[in-house]
C-alpha cells in the first residue's frame, strides 16, 4: 500500500468531507429513492434514475476518500530540514538554456495544482528533484523537450493550498 503524503489541513478537509458524505448525504440520497420510487414504474421514472446515478457517483467518493485517509501520512514540512528537497519543499530553478526561473513546491497529489507551482510528490518533475541540493543540476523531460535546470535554492514557504 502506496502511502500518500499531505498536509495535515488537508486530512482534515478530506476527513470531513467523508464523514459528511456518511452521515447526511447518504440518507439524503435513500430518502430521494424511496419518495421516487413511491411515484411507480421504475423504467420511466427520471427522478429514481438521477437519484441513483448520484448515490452510485456518492459511494465512488467515500470508497476514494476511505483510500486516501487510508494512505494518509500526514507531514508537517515546517519542521523538515529543506537541505535537500522534500515533501513541502519550494524550489527555485533556472533553465540553464533560456535562464527562465520557475518556482515549484512539492505537495501530496490530492494537493497538486501546477498551474499554482503545486506539483505532486508522485510527479515525474517531482521524482527528478527529490534529494538534490542548491547548486545542483537536473535534467527534466517536460513536454516541450529535455531542459536543463540549476537549483537556485531550497527553501520551506507556507504552503497556500487552491481553493
Amino acid at each position: 500500500m502506496q502511502k500518500e503524503p499531505m498536509l495535515q489541513e488537508t486530512y482534515v478537509k478530506l476527513s470531513e468531507e467523508l464523514e459528511q458524505l456518511k452521515t447526511h448525504e447518504r440518507g439524503k440520497i435513500a430518502k430521494v429513492i424511496d419518495e421516487a420510487r413511491e411515484l411507480g414504474d421504475l423504467k420511466e421514472n427520471a427522478e429514481y434514475h438521477a437519484a441513483k446515478e448520484k448515490q452510485g457517483l456518492m459511494e465512488a467518493r467515500i470508497a476514494e476518500l476511505t483510500d486516501l485517509i487510508g494512505r494518509a501520512q500526514v507531514v508537517d514540512p515546517s519542521t523538515l530540514a529543506h537541505e535537500r528537497v522534500s515533501f513541502g519543499s519550494t524550489v527555485c530553478l533556472t533553465c540553464q538554456e533560456s535562464g527562465e526561473e520557475v518556482k515549484y513546491t512539492i505537495v501530496g497529489g490530492v494537493e497538486s495544482y501546477p498551474e499554482k507551482g503545486l506539483i505532486s510528490f508522485h510527479s515525474p518533475m517531482a521524482r527528478a528533484l527529490i534529494g538534490k541540493e542548491e547548486g545542483e543540476e537536473v535534467e527534466l523531460n517536460l513536454p516541450s523537450g529535455k531542459k536543463v535546470y540549476e537549483i537556485e535554492e531550497v527553501l520551506y514557504e507556507e504552503i497556500k493550498l487552491a481553493e
